[in-house]
């Protein structure tokens, strides 16, 4: 009667291990860096830090026109605004008046 013996080998017992090693890996890095990752998630606070101080500066600007607009409705017209808008507006001064432009405003 023939018997054959086989050596065991070692590479069984490993592949199991080895894919679980990979599957991990790569979960592992896209839990990180994929669209919906911690990493994306610090990016879109800081995102959200940036467009709220954008959106406070808009707020206070709305404000300054509102009280400006405010100034000028019918009623409340103040003189020394309607003189001061008409002459940005004619780009005109008096000859004894001394002209001081801002920048960005107008």
């Amino acid at each position: 009667m023939w018997t054959r013996q086989h050596k065991q080998r070692n590479t069984g017992r490993l592949i199991i291990p080895s894919l679980c090693v990979v599957f991990l890996t790569y979960f592992g890095f896209h839990a990180y860096h994929g669209e919906f990752g911690i990493y994306s998630k610090y990016q879109l606070e800081a995102e959200t830090v940036e467009l709220r101080g954008r959106l406070d500066a808009v707020k206070a600007r709305r404000v300054d026109l509102e009280r400006r607009v405010q100034l000028m409705h019918e009623g409340t017209l103040e003189k020394d605004m309607l003189d001061e808008q008409a002459r940005k507006a004619l780009n005109l001064s008096h000859a004894d008046e001394i002209t001081i432009m801002l920048p960005g405003t107008r």
